[in-house]
């Protein structure tokens, strides 16, 4: 299907974009060629809390949710909507006791604190896995997405379409640093929420239209629970790929959950520029709240999709862009066009100031200690470049790496998280965790994600007529290793949701057993430990208290899910 974009629409694009930059280079304008360190990768630490809850949905919620969720919307229901909900409780906490520690600390990333609790290889050990995530989640699977939706209503070559998307948010993203990105995101909260509440608005309108007059019609025409979230291991509705019951979305989503909200620097680096701890705290809490719209607004559209549209939908990652066509007005679907692009350009822009400021503050800094403030930002820009075009060059492969976006994203997720998640939980809350332990969970959980890439890479584009890596070894050792791919084969069958517990299981193993193989850590390592005890005040602020707020946020949670649940 051709997709047309009217020149009303590109107007509304074209000024978009344009307000966009300009804000970001508005927002440092006095001092973007004098920034310091602090001023650049943590915005003067002056970030006030609806900046920050809304900067960090914006970082998170990308073009991926958008495109990836009305796909998967589609296609199985509703049921990836528990990455969106289960993330409230994990916020709550974040607020609660993670955040207010971060600012305590006063750390100008993540990593820093392992050296803190550990040593030095710890440090390391973090800046790699969250580059490694900067660069093939955050920037090179948005940018992908992305380039796809440029292809089909601008006509742009896909590699093109990367290279424009990276050049715009480049500008502001690169020149401006954090207080740039944070502001420009909280305005495209706003226009991403807004364009897909249209969006859903338009869809429900047009039931009608195909005899769809009640809910129970609707209802009617999906596949059997694709309202629900919490499934059975045996739901029609499932993804092939699996790890979507129950109790795989709640083993699976804890080590998922305390990786990305609680050490990943993309997502934790609003929460480190913090004004003040009250703000620390309720910051990611407005995210909590936030959080309850994707799955009425971003996956709903893709089950309406499937009702409207279900026999003209031939490629189900068009599904979005092909609703936009369908249903939207001139002018608001430049609109809902530009949401899109927000979404993406956030997403990216986070990353690459994450990637800036880790490669900035725990490389340079700590290998050149005289490096001076201007010096580290000028490595920042620079880092930020490099960044980019590696993620280019991954972007334009990304859609050969699983059966939809939002697959693709939690696959890699379930590589990246268990060591991270079985060091950061054992570590900050156990004060026997030694930095042996840590460092060898590490580099025990970086051979095993490793292994596990090259064991899904689509090997097809560099060897014809292998699949994967398991082909080749076969092919080159005969029936032994044949035999032993089938086991892996087993493996690799349980869902990616199940495979980051069962890694994070193991990894936890291995981090208590050489925690007691080897001697207490010093008690200035133990200080850094978490006692969530610190951050329980004894006075209450009435309904500004962050424990009520946070109360409340989850007794909303309840209330929706359990309703969604009954008329499912």
């Amino acid at each position: 299907m051709d997709f047309s974009v009217g020149t009303i629409d590109i107007l509304v694009i074209i000024a978009y974009l344009a307000g966009i930059i300009l804000l970001g280079l508005y927002t440092v304008r006095k001092k973007i060629t004098n920034q310091s360190s602090e001023d650049y990768f943590l915005a003067s630490r002056s970030l006030k809390w609806p900046i920050i809850g809304a900067a960090l949905f914006a970082a998170n919620i990308s073009t991926i949710h958008l495109i990836g969720f009305a796909e998967s919307g589609f296609k199985y229901g509703l049921v990836d909507g528990l990455f969106e909900w289960m993330a409230i409780p994990f916020l709550v906490f974040l607020g609660f006791v993670i955040a207010p520690y971060f600012f305590r600390h006063r750390v100008s990333t993540i990593p820093e604190l392992y050296e803190r609790r550990f040593n030095g290889a710890s440090r390391t050990y973090m800046v790699i896995f969250a580059i490694l995530t900067a660069l093939l989640i955050h920037i090179g699977i948005s940018l992908y997405a992305g380039a796809a939706l440029c292809m089909k209503f601008f006509g742009l070559n896909e590699t093109y379409g990367v290279i424009f998307i990276a050049l715009l948010t480049g500008i502001y993203t690169i020149l401006g640093g954090l207080k740039a990105i944070a502001t420009v995101e909280s305005v495209q909260t706003a226009l991403l929420i807004l364009g897909a509440v249209i969006l859903t608005m338009f869809g429900i309108f047009a039931l009608p239209d195909v005899g769809i007059h009640s809910f129970e019609a609707f209802k009617a025409h999906l596949k059997p629970e694709a309202l629900s979230i919490l499934r059975s291991p045996d739901s029609p509705a499932n993804p092939p790929e699996g790890g979507i019951s129950w109790y795989a979305a709640l083993l699976g989503y804890f080590v998922l959950g305390s990786w990305y909200w609680f050490s990943d620097q993309t997502i934790v680096q609003r929460s480190l520029a913090s004004r003040s701890e009250y703000d620390a705290r309720i910051g990611p809490m407005f995210t909590g709240f936030l959080k309850l719209l994707p799955v009425l607004f971003f996956l709903l559209p893709g089950t309406l999709a499937y009702v409207l549209f279900g026999n003209e939908i031939t490629d189900t990652k068009l599904t979005l862009p092909f609703m936009i066509d369908r249903l939207v007005p001139v002018g608001l679907k430049g609109l809902i066009i530009a949401a899109l692009l927000a979404a993406l350009m956030s997403s990216v822009g986070a990353a690459i100031n994450s990637a800036s400021t880790l490669f900035s503050m725990d490389i340079v800094k700590r290998l050149r200690p005289e490096t001076t403030d201007k010096g580290l930002v000028v490595t920042g820009r620079i880092t930020g470049v490099v960044v980019m075009v590696l993620a280019i060059i991954w972007s334009i492969n990304a859609d050969k790496f699983g059966d939809t976006i939002i697959y693709t994203v939690n696959s890699l997720g379930s590589m990246i998280a268990p060591p991270i998640a079985a060091v950061f939980l054992l570590g900050m809350f156990w004060k026997r965790g030694t930095a042996r332990a840590a460092n060898v969970t590490f580099a025990t959980g970086l051979v095993i994600g490793i292994f596990f890439f090259l064991l899904d890479f689509p090997y097809e584009n560099l060897l014809p007529g292998f699949t994967s890596i398991a082909d080749v070894i076969a092919d080159m050792s005969g029936y032994f290793i044949t035999a032993s791919t089938k086991v892996i084969t087993n493996i690799l069958g349980v869902g990616f949701m199940m495979q980051a517990w069962w890694k994070f299981v193991f990894l936890s193993f291995v981090f208590v057993v050489v925690s007691y193989l080897t001697p207490r850590p010093t008690a200035e390592q133990v200080s850094n430990c978490i006692s969530v005890k610190q951050f329980w005040p004894d006075e209450w602020r009435g309904i500004k208290d962050f424990r009520i707020i946070g109360l409340l946020i989850l007794l909303v949670l309840g209330a929706l899910w359990g309703v969604l649940e009954w008329i499912a």
